[in-house]
């Protein structure tokens, strides 16, 4: 993808970057032969944004035009509201603080190029505002009242009001934005008609995730065609400039992955996970209502909160099964064998959410786990409990994983039709994602667990049958909805 530098006039910008062009605002919006491409990243450093200016314009017409432009129109937006401002400043107030404290002025202005301040003290400060307001150039103003530093505007600037001796820290820090790209080791990064994003963390222990399938579905996409990069828990700023967003990372509402997906559908993204998703597989208490009201068969489950403890527990069938509501992965989930141990851990969990939920325990060998994406099921997988132990993963008092039960994956052909339709009737119910339903079969019957957003999709486990078809799959939808999105009057499914 080519990149093109729009400003008010070309002499705005005298500097030679490897891949960059430049274009004056005017030939920008009426010159065929300039705005007739679609692969190309516009970066708009017009003088002015304000409404129905030339630079207004620029970022409004490149979103028509399939463009990607930076600022966006919704960044634009965003720079004009006040009281956005404000709630930006609480967001960040520990962080302004600390990177302030050592001033004695009672004002201080950071220039941001790129995501980038010239003082390297200043980086991390920087590198958040600009994630929040993606625009090249900006400048953000604080202000000491009471001995704290507050954030009292935030504005994109011109060229012009670059100081001279900034201009050769903006080149570079223009020319390390520009080229940062990262594809999984040893795959190629062919060009493609649309741009992907992967959201990917190197640093988490239990990824969803490992680096063959992220390399596998990488190639799928490409031949589907995609141009796929690899993003991080810094790179939210970026997420404007694709067509879509995989999040590989594992989710939750109050983290940086809830973040890029809301600023990936608010940019006009077709992203997995959605937040909508996120938000309802997220928490058991939800899952448990919907599942309940629909019908869908599920271990008897119980809604525990302060004020009904004593007497549910007297209630309640034992052993039972006790989960947070944002547990995952085998975490913040206890089974008890006896009211006393109930109400101890209940009032434990109790501390951190008013509200929990309590199932029967179904003793099982295995729980079955379905892929579903879009309403179809796409492979299928029994995870057996760890030895010696009623889950499948088994953790040490610390959290440390000590065990994996085995796994074995099938055709969604050979496992029961019962199985495959509580899988998908279950996930319709959170929506048109990408889900992994956890199923029990016990006493005759077949019962949902719960339904996970951003399920495990390893390559050597999931992918065990299915191989490259899978990811192929995976990659054809998202080239589906991407088109869907692109098409006249085209909207998310």
């Amino acid at each position: 993808m080519s990149i093109l530098i729009v400003v008010d006039h070309p002499q705005d910008w005298p500097h030679e970057l490897v891949g960059v062009e430049v274009a004056s605002a005017r030939q920008y919006l009426t010159e065929p032969q300039v705005n007739g491409r679609s692969r190309v990243k516009i970066f708009n450093l017009c003088r002015s944004y304000r409404y129905q200016s030339l630079g207004y314009y620029v970022s409004l017409l490149a979103e028509a035009r399939g463009q990607r432009p930076l600022p966006s129109i919704e960044t634009i937006q965003d720079l004009r509201q006040r009281s956005l401002i404000r709630l930006v400043s609480e967001d960040l107030e520990s962080r302004i603080q600390r990177n302030l404290s050592h001033l004695a002025t009672p004002d201080f202005a950071l220039s941001i190029y790129f995501g980038q301040n010239i003082a390297r003290r200043y980086h991390t400060l920087a590198r958040d505002l600009f994630n929040l307001f993606p625009a090249p150039l900006l400048r953000a103003t604080f202000r000491r009242t009471e001995e704290r530093w507050q954030l009292t505007s935030i504005r994109p600037i011109a060229m012009r009001e670059v100081p001279e001796t900034h201009r050769e820290f903006l080149i570079q820090a223009a020319g390390e934005y520009f080229a940062r790209r990262r594809t999984p080791s040893g795959v190629k990064p062919p060009p493609g008609r649309y741009d992907l994003a992967i959201l990917v963390n190197p640093a988490e222990k239990e990824p969803p995730s490992n680096e063959r399938a992220i390399q596998r579905f990488t190639r799928a996409a490409q031949a589907a065609g995609f141009s796929v990069d690899l993003l991080g828990p810094d790179d939210i700023g970026r997420v404007a400039e694709f067509d879509a967003l995989f999040i590989r990372e594992t989710t939750a509402v109050t983290h940086h992955t809830y973040r890029f997906s809301r600023r990936a559908e608010a940019e006009g993204l077709v992203v997995i996970d959605d937040p909508q998703s996120i938000l309802r597989c997220g928490n058991k208490v939800y899952l448990a209502e919907a599942l309940t009201r629909a019908g869908v068969a599920t271990p008897h489950t119980w809604v525990v909160h302060r004020d009904n403890l004593d007497a549910l527990s007297a209630e309640m069938t034992y052993p039972c099964v006790l989960k947070r509501p944002d547990s995952s992965f085998s975490q913040g989930v206890s089974k008890l064998d006896t009211r006393e141990a109930f109400i101890k851990e209940a009032k434990t969990f109790l501390d951190s959410s008013d509200l929990l939920v309590a199932q029967e325990f179904l003793p099982s060998d295995y729980d079955w786990r379905i892929g579903v994406i879009g309403g179809r099921a796409l492979w299928a997988c029994k995870y057996f409990m760890a030895r010696e132990h009623w889950q499948i993963i088994k953790r040490s008092a610390a959290g440390r994983v000590q065990r994996y039960g085995e796994v074995e994956t099938l055709a969604v052909e050979q496992v029961p039709a019962e199985v495959v339709r509580a899988a998908l009737d279950a996930s319709a119910l959170m929506g048109d994602g990408l889900y992994g339903v956890d199923l029990k079969a016990a006493n005759d019957r077949c019962y949902v667990i719960e339904v996970n957003d951003n399920p495990n999709l390893d390559a050597g486990v999931e992918d065990a049958v299915l191989g490259d078809e899978l990811y192929r799959a995976l990659a054809e939808e998202f080239l589906r909805r991407v088109e869907r999105l692109k098409s006249p009057g085209g909207a998310r499914t």
